[in-house]
């Protein structure tokens, strides 16, 4: 790794030239299989033809307009996603962190537009991942990441995950909103019941607040479903969503309804590239793909083929693998060893790339574009690392 880049990663030694679907292959000729997809990032792969068209056909127009003036593909896409969702606005940013900072100051600045300014805290959840800045470092509450900068922003109140009560003793006369994934990614891929989730809309009902998802790493098709909290039943007030939405190209979304965007006004928020015309004009063809019921009623049987073989191969390993969990194209493996340890060997042996994540699972996000073919492959090379492993 380069001196010359601050030391806040410890990538692997690998360098990749080019990708195509699910493979990526380095400068020395090597393939990889790749089934972590840039962090769920890769919706679609490498080099999809759609995609590249897409860029290749906005960057010979224009790059970059200032949000002091209007931007076509930009109104396009917020217009598709609204109506394909619970939402009527749209706010475009450049990532996760980002949607879920403009999350947290539509919900504050929504109770201060109802004349209840003394509202501005919310309720977040413990293994929960917001993201990076100062803020969604807070909401999220992990303490290895908060270490060594400072007093914590205030405005968060933390609970255990499926403890209603808990939540509901967490509510007070200054709390705005609750917020959570409906499945947790960071901390080792824990779908949230679909009866927490209900119950907590409820809660925010019986209260005046607003329910935040944050769908970075579950949303876009990932779990089989355009956005993963569809297939619960329960509609929330905000939602942040970027992850996948460029497939690879930048960009952050956060929605919300009308009603719960009231506070915001011309001056409120901005982002300067947050829109920008190549970010929209690659999500746009993301959004071509993805919003297809064929598209993901595959990613749905996919999944479920990758945890049959999954089940499978832990039942050869009883000591080893302790349970597979998630949702569609979001599967994790929680073993009795370190989730680095087996990235690295499945890496090293098996030349196939999972992301590791918080309590010793090996996070297993595969491109919605995954062949039948690549899936038996991956459990295959798995197990025969797994083998060397145990």
């Amino acid at each position: 790794m380069s001196d010359a880049l601050l030391p806040v990663f410890q990538p692997a030694t690998m360098l990749f030239e080019h990708g195509e679907g699910a493979w990526l292959t380095t400068v020395d000729g090597e393939r990889y299989l790749d089934f972590g997809a840039g962090i769920a990032v890769n919706s679609l792969g490498y080099s999809h033809p759609r995609l590249v068209a897409a860029l290749e056909h906005q960057g010979r127009k224009l790059w970059h307009l200032s949000n002091v003036y209007r931007i076509r593909d930009s109104e396009r896409l917020a217009e598709r996603m609204t109506a394909a969702c619970f939402a009527d606005v749209v706010f475009f940013a450049n990532s996760g962190a980002e949607a879920n900072e403009c999350a947290i100051k539509i919900a504050r600045r929504y109770q201060h537009a109802c004349g209840r300014p003394e509202r501005w805290r919310i309720v977040t959840f413990e293994g929960a991942f917001h993201g990076r800045t100062l803020a969604t470092m807070a909401a999220g509450g992990n303490p290895k990441y908060l270490e060594g900068f400072g007093p914590v922003v205030d405005g968060f109140d933390q609970c255990r995950l499926e403890d209603i009560e808990a939540v509901r003793s967490r509510i007070g006369p200054q709390t705005a909103a609750i917020m959570i994934e409906p499945i947790q990614g960071e901390s080792g891929i824990r779908p949230v019941t679909h009866t927490f989730l209900h119950q907590l809309r409820e809660l925010c009902d019986e209260h005046g607040l607003l329910l935040i998802f944050d769908e970075i790493q579950c949303g876009m098709g990932r779990t089989g479903f355009l956005l993963a909290h569809q297939e619960t039943g329960v509609v929330p007030d905000i939602m942040s969503l970027p992850k996948g939405m460029g497939g690879g190209f930048p960009i952050g979304t956060c929605l919300a309804t009308r009603e719960a965007s009231r506070g915001m006004m011309p001056g409120s928020h901005g982002s300067t590239f947050g829109g920008n015309p190549l970010a929209v004009a690659v999500a746009n063809a993301v959004f071509d793909v993805v919003d297809d019921e064929l598209l993901l009623a595959e990613v749905r049987r996919k999944g479920n083929l990758l945890r049959e073989l999954l089940v499978d191969v832990a039942a050869r390993f009883p000591s080893l693998i302790v349970e597979i969990r998630g949702r569609g194209l979001m599967l994790g493996i929680k073993t009795t060893r370190t989730s680095q340890e087996i990235v690295d060997a499945l890496r090293a042996r098996g030349k196939v790339l999972t992301i590791p994540a918080g309590d010793n699972v090996t996070r297993v996000l595969p491109p919605l574009i995954v062949t039948d073919e690549e899936i038996r492959l991956f459990a295959g090379r798995l197990e025969a690392t797994l083998a060397e492993v145990a």
